[in-house]
């Protein structure tokens, strides 16, 4: 599905973000949507045939309407349903700020077309799940006015919520304290502090469940 080379009619390679227009895309989505390695995604880029800009971090990111437009011109499938999915919904649920504020910044290095929203204690996230019905909670366990455990306990015995993934977090996990956060309805947990590279993976492998 690679595309033929280029002869030089491409516009440069990095654009300004402010210019972006579509969903932003990371090199990973666009090899597994072709089929090929994210290098081959990046030689692309590089060689000016697939339009990019690179964030603050470095990290490549391509407008979705310029993936489009890629797709066309080189004679690739075109999966209408792919443009038009809606951006998976994230909540984080922390007293902390500076963890809410760490765990955002980690999710948008997943993928940026992520909706990232926070909340600081379980009575907020209660609110927030029943108006934005997230994919995706992020629950510290401890925190004053409600607790991570109720707050999860009255997610999923709502029929609106229940289907909701939640991902418990806490610095006070003992042994078979695993069992009755489970119990309580959560999907999976953490330790805190959160080891940056497992919780991305627990991320992707929550979303994609």
């Amino acid at each position: 599905m690679s595309p033929e080379k280029n002869h030089g009619s491409e516009q440069p390679m990095i654009n300004k973000e402010g210019q972006t227009s579509g969903r932003l895309l990371t090199t990973g989505e666009i090899a597994r949507y072709c089929d090929v390695s994210t290098n081959a995604v990046k030689k692309w880029i590089r060689s000016s045939r697939l339009k990019a800009f690179r964030t603050p971090g470095g990290h490549f990111r391509v407008d979705s309407r310029d993936f489009k437009e890629f797709l066309v011109r080189h004679q690739m499938p075109v999966y209408d349903s792919f443009f038009e999915i809606e951006p998976k919904r994230i909540l984080i649920v922390d007293d902390e700020q500076a963890v809410r504020q760490t765990l955002h910044d980690v999710i948008q290095e997943i993928e940026e077309s992520l909706e990232v929203d926070q909340a600081e204690d379980g009575y907020e996230a209660l609110l927030k799940v029943g108006d934005r019905k997230p994919d995706l909670l992020i629950l510290d366990l401890r925190m004053p006015r409600m607790d991570g455990y109720e707050a999860c306990r009255r997610i999923k015995s709502n029929p609106e919520t229940s289907s909701t993934r939640i991902l418990a977090i806490s610095g006070f996990i003992d042994n078979g304290a695993e069992q009755e956060i489970l119990d309580c309805g959560a999907t999976d947990w953490m330790r805190k502090p959160v080891q940056i590279e497992e919780f991305k993976k627990k991320i992707e492998k929550l979303l994609r469940s």
